[in-house]
């Protein structure tokens, strides 16, 4: 499946970029330039991160000007450069954690995109002891989302056929399901594995995860992406 078969993004810079726009040109980036986050896209960030906050419960915080952060050898060894600026995933230990945090960071990852700024999903090769974000008694930072202007776009991720991602054949999707469907091939996943699966019951979606490292973050991160490219929740 061509996403462009399903929709198309506009090429004008200066045109106003919705949501599936924004998941198309959304790739992860890790060269950022030495420039500071303008203070108006900052309000707006900080807005969206106490409406997702707000709605879920969870402890997300953006932190700026913290060089500390990805100044290790992991992150160097992961070609990461320049970033001083992160979101951190943080929440209440639970169960559902990880995978709230996989949905509303993506949620804030595309607001991002579409405010011109770049990101990319971080689990390990941060330094977690160098993370500048709070964790109260009971919370945990799941991992961390840098930001900032890239030094590019980045690149699109190679995604697996559809036929190995969903059971329905292409001829038999309504068009939302496909919608759908390709904003959860582009969405960012743990060394691009895509360990999930989409399948469709009447008139419900569903979406299902393999274990593995970060998979529920993962699972979090294609159910928003499905939702947003397709306008139907899913289980």
């Amino acid at each position: 499946m061509d996403s462009d078969d399903v929709y198309r993004v506009g090429q004008e810079r200066n045109v106003s970029m919705d949501i599936r726009e924004a998941i198309k040109a959304r790739h992860s980036v890790r060269q950022y330039k030495d420039l500071p986050i303008a203070e108006d896209l900052k309000a707006e960030l900080e807005q969206e991160i106490a409406e997702c906050n707000r709605e879920s419960g969870l402890h997300i915080q953006i932190i700026y000007d913290d060089p500390e952060c990805f100044d290790t050898f992991l992150s160097h060894y992961g070609k990461f450069s320049n970033v001083k600026n992160y979101i951190a995933i943080v929440g209440k230990k639970s169960d559902q954690l990880e995978e709230l945090g996989g949905y509303y960071g993506q949620r804030i990852v595309l607001r991002a995109q579409m405010l011109g700024l770049n990101t990319c999903w971080v689990g390990g090769t941060y330094g977690k002891g160098k993370c500048r974000a709070d964790s109260a008694a009971g919370e945990k930072i799941v991992c961390v989302i840098a930001i900032g202007y890239g030094e590019n776009e980045g690149t699109k991720h190679k995604s697996k056929p559809v036929e190995k991602l969903c059971e329905v054949p292409e001829d038999k999707m309504p068009v939302w399901f496909k919608n759908g469907i390709v904003g959860a091939m582009m969405a960012p996943t743990a060394l691009n594995q895509q360990k999930f699966r989409v399948t469709l019951e009447g008139d419900e979606a569903f979406i299902t995860a393999k274990a593995g490292a970060f998979s529920k973050v993962d699972l979090g991160i294609v159910k928003y992406n499905f939702e947003a490219a397709s306008g139907h929740r899913c289980g």
